[in-house]
Parts: C-alpha cells; sequence; structure tokens
C-alpha cells in the first residue's frame, strides 16, 4: 500500500463559474482505491470546504466513496470527522450541494446528510450506513442495493434525497439551474433579474386561477396549477417532489425576484400534514430564512393527519417543527388561505399570529376550528345536524370572521395574487427583524 503513489489521493478539487458565480467544488474517484477517504484526501476537501467559507461561495460535493481507508485505520476516520465539522460550520453560511455519482457507504454518507441538498442518480448512486452483505450477516435480511439505499427509496420513502435523475448529465444539469434561485452566502440576497416589458406581455394573466377552486370544499385540486401560474414563466423548481407529496416545496420567481414557496396539495390526504410533511416543510423554511429567500405560503388544510400511526410516530414533536420554522423565520413571509385553513394547521401554516408579513384569503377560504360538519355533531350533539351544520357554514365557512379581526390583510381575488405578491416584496425588501439575543434555539428534533 506505501508503495502505491496515487497524484491527488482520488479526490479532484477546485473552483470555477456556475452561471458567472464562483462555486467551489470537490469530485471523489472511484477508480482510486475504490474512492476510500484517507488523510489526504479529507485534507484536500477541508481546504476547499474552508475557502469556500472564506470567500462566500456555494460548495458543491460530487460523492463517489465506498466509505474509509481501512488501511490507514482511526486517521480516515478523523478526517471524516474533520469533514463534518466543517459541514457544521458551513451549514447556514454558505449553500452546500451534495451529488451522489456512485455507492456512498459507511461514513461517507454523513457529509451528504449535513448538506443543503442531495441529489441521486437512478441505478448507479446508492446511500447506506451498512451495505446489504452486512445487513444480511447481522438481521439475516436478503436486501438488494437499490431496496436498500437506491435514489428510488431515498427520495420516495427515507427523504434522505431531495431529486432524483435518470443520469448524471441531468443531475449536473439541474443542480446549475438550483444554483440560479440560491445566493452566495447568507450575508448577500440574490440580485434580481432583469424583468422586461416583453417578459411581461408573455407571462400567465392568471385569471384562471379564479376558477381553479371547485365549488365541493371536498373536491381535490392541483396546487401545483396555482403555483405555476403565479411564478416567472410557469416555471417552478420542486424541491423533493416524491417524498411525502401532500405538501410541496420548492423555488420560483416573481418579475426576476426570487421566492420559496410551500404549499398544501389537496389531492394527496386532502392537505393534511403528517410527519414527513411536516419535517419536509421545516427544512425547507429554515433554508429560505438562512438565506434570506422570502416565503410565499398557500395553504389549504384540514388538519393534522388523525390515527395511531401518526401518534405513535411522534406527530406533536414533528408537527412542532413546521410551526417552530415558521415562528423564527425573519425573512418576508407572505400566506395566501386558498380554501380550507382548520384547527392548529391554519396556525402552523405561517399564519398572522406567528409574525406572518402578510396573510390573505381568497374568496373560497374557510378558517375555523374543524369542518362544519364535524362541529355540529360536537357542538349539538347530533340533533338538528344538517340545519346546525348550514347556520355553521354560514357562519365560519368563509374569511369574513378572520377578516374583522385582523388575521387576514385582506381578502382577494385569486388572479390578484402575483400582483400582490410583488407589491409586498418591494415593501418588504428592507425588513429587518432581529431575534432575541441567546445561544442557539432548542428546536424540538
Amino acid at each position: 500500500m506505501e508503495k502505491e503513489k496515487i497524484y491527488g489521493d482520488g479526490v479532484v478539487t477546485g473552483h470555477g463559474l456556475v452561471n458567472g458565480r464562483p462555486t467551489y467544488a470537490f469530485s471523489q474517484d472511484f477508480t482510486v482505491f475504490g474512492g476510500s477517504l484517507s488523510e489526504t484526501f479529507a485534507e484536500k476537501i477541508c481546504k476547499i470546504m474552508d475557502k469556500a467559507v472564506l470567500t462566500g461561495a456555494p460548495c458543491i460535493g460530487l460523492n463517489d466513496s465506498g466509505g474509509a481507508r481501512i488501511q490507514e485505520g482511526v486517521e480516515s476516520l478523523a478526517g471524516y470527522a474533520e469533514i463534518f465539522q466543517r459541514n457544521v460550520d458551513a451549514s447556514g453560511v454558505i449553500p452546500q450541494l451534495s451529488l451522489i455519482m456512485g455507492p456512498c457507504a459507511g461514513g461517507a454518507v454523513y457529509s451528504p446528510a449535513l448538506t443543503d441538498f442531495t441529489f441521486m442518480v437512478q441505478d448507479t448512486s446508492y446511500m447506506f450506513v451498512t451495505g446489504p452483505d452486512v445487513v444480511k450477516t447481522v438481521t439475516k435480511e436478503t436486501v438488494t442495493k437499490e431496496e436498500l439505499g437506491g435514489a428510488k427509496m431515498h427520495s420516495q420513502v427515507s427523504g434522505v434525497c431531495h431529486r432524483a435523475f435518470n443520469n448524471d448529465i441531468e443531475a449536473i444539469s439541474s443542480t446549475r439551474k438550483l444554483l440560479t434561485y440560491l445566493p452566495q452566502s447568507c450575508t448577500q440576497k440574490r440580485p434580481h433579474k432583469v424583468w422586461t416589458d416583453a417578459d411581461r406581455r408573455n407571462q400567465t394573466t392568471g385569471t384562471l386561477l379564479n376558477n381553479v377552486v371547485p365549488f365541493d370544499p371536498n373536491k381535490p385540486y392541483d396546487m401545483k396549477l396555482v403555483i405555476e401560474n403565479i411564478v416567472d414563466r410557469n416555471d417552478f423548481y420542486e424541491i423533493m417532489p416524491e417524498y411525502a407529496k401532500n405538501i410541496i416545496i420548492g423555488f420560483g420567481e416573481v418579475e426576476g425576484r426570487v421566492v420559496g414557496i410551500v404549499a398544501n396539495q389537496p389531492q394527496v390526504l386532502a392537505g393534511c400534514l403528517d410527519i414527513d410533511a411536516s419535517v419536509k416543510g421545516a427544512r425547507f423554511v429554515r433554508f429560505c430564512d438562512a438565506f434570506q429567500i422570502p416565503i410565499v405560503t398557500f395553504t389549504d388544510v384540514p388538519g393534522f393527519l388523525p390515527g395511531t400511526v401518526q401518534e405513535f410516530g411522534g406527530i406533536i414533536k414533528h408537527g412542532a417543527k413546521l410551526l417552530y420554522a415558521y415562528a423564527e423565520a425573519t425573512v418576508p413571509k407572505i400566506t395566501f388561505i386558498t380554501r380550507k385553513a382548520y384547527g392548529g394547521a391554519y396556525d402552523v401554516m405561517s399564519s398572522k399570529h406567528l409574525n406572518g408579513d402578510y396573510n390573505y384569503a381568497w374568496p373560497t377560504a374557510e378558517i375555523a376550528v374543524m369542518g362544519a360538519k364535524g362541529a355540529a355533531e360536537i357542538i349539538f350533539k347530533g340533533k338538528n345536524t344538517e340545519k346546525e351544520t348550514l347556520a355553521y357554514e354560514h357562519a365560519f365557512a368563509n374569511p369574513l370572521k378572520a377578516a374583522e379581526r385582523g388575521y387576514v390583510d385582506d381578502i382577494v381575488m385569486p388572479s390578484a395574487t402575483r400582483g400582490i405578491i410583488l407589491d409586498n416584496l418591494r415593501v418588504l425588501e428592507t425588513k429587518n427583524r432581529q431575534k432575541p439575543q441567546r445561544r442557539h434555539n432548542n428546536l424540538p428534533l
């Protein structure tokens, strides 16, 4: 082993321009000792990460590693810890992106897990702490690499992967696109893109939105249609599209101004919040807050998903993560209630009470403790249910009560949504809310 000298020691590091902006990157080489991490290997990655933080530029890691280099023993493990420490130090300071381009096993998986976004490639990339052979030895389970840690599993089941692609080229191309929505670091906002009169003429008018919410409150509709009719060129960059589909997160632009979008999806679980959706939304809200990206929320939520599976899984604790993320966010927060906003889920989804800057309701909004039928059955104990349900609907199945109390700033036509967002973003350009002085918060992990 000591006689084999490989220049570069299995990792290529450097910097360049992506979309005209400085970016740092490292790429692991599986052809050199299986991409295993050595002391020198780790030092090179640490140096490039230090430089990225020092200059305030994103850092991208192309991961293709079998784990620690066994021959080096504890030095290799120390190298991993050095990288992990830098991942943590850079968190919220610069954007960190990980592309899994091949196998990523053992200690190698924890660095991508600490970064902001992780992309994988179908059929060629894998992530697992212990491989199929070890699993079979210890637990007697027989499982393939794809089933244990493939792109499909991590993008749909575990939520470790934010997007999965058909090939390496698609993954790299999508990474370049994602970087167009992100600032260089936490100290600067992403510059606004030029928005011309020609762009304005070609933009969707948004009149379709006036008819997108069905008259029947129990009939679903596609919230993505709402989002795409509001963002520039109908171009919405969705994050984690295959995981917890009952909530939608991603980036878009409004006249060249970047926004992070969070929305309930009525087509999946009626838009209810569950454990996975809460964690997915909370992580994204915190990322936007860290990098000065305004948050636009579209609310259509009948509540938290009921059942023993959710309660045993800790929906109280995990739902609190989304509540906490919205409450602590100091970036501009603009919210539109498109239909249902029931119970505690109304509070959680960036309500006015969580320091929301501007909160609006469409005419179809229903803001109440719970649905009309359930409320009538509880209040009147099953007597005159139909009559009392209609009375409850008349009193509460609209946004007027919330507007009277100032919990929504205005009741607006859906077609006016894009213009309102743009106007609010201009007003909130110089927003500067200070957080209380403390060592750090105690998020309900």
